[in-house]
């Protein structure tokens, strides 16, 4: 079932009658007629395939499908706030905050320009809050508005799992984790938790994106991203957020094969003697810079990366010296193309882990995923 075939209206009515107990009872809390929320229900569980109520002479009761999709109407509704708020409308602002434009939102939706324009104003008098403002010719989205697209993505995640579950429960798996990589997460405890994960789950479609932590943190609060693996941040800043811990890592100071440091296990004195090839930002520099300013040493960094492979080809050509895990240049440490100076001290060292929205409830599949970056994690610790 497409989820844009759901009627928000009908699914607040399903939510009252699974608190409620009945279709008449409904009613009055939804506005709706019996006959209309009875035949909104029937349309529902056909598109869904499975009964959602049991009928009985004393009321209705929640099937296992209808317990499932009742728990996602909920958490949906939650990020929805108003009823004024029709899946439409919803779309229509979701289009518009992804194009910039109402002629891309009509291209994204396929919908009439006519009818993307009366969606988003319909919404912004319902809502009394201007939601976009012109710029030449495109649109962008108002403080308030981007609030609302936000709210409004997070409520799409939960009705697409609602919608997934159910299918499960009819034998056709449709769930997907998106999981977004950083640097460091990429060398060994994500691969090695996909790998555990794949091979029970082979039908759960995995997509993961790599990219910094300022690229991934906000597709994580919108929904794109279910969760975030990689550094982990002290304090975190973001409220809707949360994080737990993988493991600890130590970065080392690494050089090339034959750099005059080579084998001697240098100090801060000798290491600040030599050029850097580091992050501009994030938990490695904030130990990078913690490190030498207590030791009253302020080495050049002429050179700002982010990108192992850019930071490894230009150490292998020139002085220059990096601070990395260990695990991020296995690689190029046994082939012999680098080597180890000295490591940060232990008080220095990252926590790896995990970040998803506080608001998220993991599908089944999920919390096996995240049960398999513990047990990787558990296996590096090791």
């Amino acid at each position: 079932m497409d989820i844009w075939e759901l009627n928000l209206r009908h699914l607040r009515a399903v939510l009252k009658i699974a608190e409620l107990g009945t279709v008449s009872a409904a009613t009055g809390a939804v506005n709706l007629s019996q006959p209309a929320i009875t035949q909104a229900l029937g349309r529902l569980e056909a598109a869904l395939g499975v009964p959602l109520f049991e009928r009985r002479h004393d009321g209705m009761v929640p099937t296992s499908a209808g317990t499932i999709l009742h728990a996602r109407i909920a958490a949906a509704l939650t990020h929805v706030r108003s009823p004024h708020v029709t899946m439409s409308r919803l779309r229509a602002l979701l289009a518009l905050a992804d194009s910039g434009s109402y002629a891309g939102a009509s291209q994204l939706t396929g919908l009439s320009l006519p009818s993307i324009h009366r969606a988003v104003n319909d919404l912004a008098l319902a809502l009394r809050r201007p939601l976009v403002a012109r710029r030449g010719k495109f649109v962008v989205m108002t403080e308030t508005g981007a609030q609302f697209a936000r709210e409004f993505r997070l409520a799409v995640v939960e009705l697409e799992a609602g919608l997934s579950e159910i299918a499960a429960l009819r034998g056709h798996e449709t769930r997907r984790i998106a999981i977004g990589a950083m640097p460091l997460s990429r060398a060994r405890v994500l691969p090695a938790a996909v790998a555990r994960f794949m091979a029970r789950r082979p039908q759960v479609r995995l997509t993961i994106v790599e990219g910094s932590r300022a690229e991934l943190v906000e597709p994580l609060r919108s929904g794109a991203l279910d969760v975030m693996v990689g550094a982990l941040r002290n304090p975190l800043v973001e409220t809707d957020l949360e994080q737990r811990a993988l493991f600890s890592d130590v970065p080392v100071f690494l050089a090339r094969r034959g750099h005059p440091l080579a084998g001697t296990r240098p100090g801060a004195r000798e290491l600040a003697r030599y050029p850097f090839c580091l992050p501009a930002r994030g938990p490695l520099r904030d130990s990078f810079d913690h490190y030498f300013r207590e030791q009253g040493e302020h080495p050049a960094i002429p050179l700002e990366s982010g990108s192992v492979m850019m930071i490894r080809q230009m150490m292998i050509d020139s002085d220059l010296l990096t601070l990395l895990s260990r695990d991020q240049v296995q690689v190029e440490l046994e082939a012999g193309w680098l080597c180890e100076l000295a490591r940060l001290p232990d008080s220095l060292h990252r926590v790896i882990g995990m970040t998803t929205r506080q608001s998220l409830r993991p599908t089944t599949v999920q919390e096996e995923f995240f049960a398999d970056l513990l047990a990787a994690a558990g296996e590096i610790e090791d």
